[in-house]
């Protein structure tokens, strides 16, 4: 049986049931730190969204966009808190304690900002 949708039927006893095949999803990417959150939280929140961009083929071509954005906007934040904090590689090579105390700061801000806007909405 076909219909003008084009999809294809098979019959199981007085039933027709759809063929249905979800397109080949390219090959899944390698994800980061970040597309792995982002992923884990979409499987336990959002299962829905994640069921219908799996259909369509692009959850991991959406995790692999949300992972590059987060990595982006990691090293965007990191270098403009270090310079408004003026960090420099003096006080690295003066104080390198006192450096990695506050490089350690400023990147746990960054990746609080990345989760709240990112990785976990």
């Amino acid at each position: 049986m076909n219909n003008n949708t084009n999809v294809e039927y098979r019959q199981v006893g007085d039933f027709f049931i759809p063929n249905l095949v979800l397109p080949p999803e390219e090959a899944k990417v390698r994800l980061g730190k970040w597309g792995m959150l982002h992923k884990d939280y979409m499987l336990k929140h959002k299962k829905v969204a994640v069921t219908i961009m799996t259909a369509e083929g692009r959850f991991w071509q959406y995790l692999a966009e949300v992972d590059k954005q987060a990595q982006e906007m990691f090293s965007q934040l990191v270098s403009e808190m270090t310079k408004s904090e003026g960090i420099t590689e003096q006080l690295k090579a003066e104080n390198q304690m006192m450096w990695i105390k506050k490089m350690s700061n400023i990147e746990a801000q960054a990746r609080e900002i990345i989760c709240k806007e990112l990785i976990y909405v």
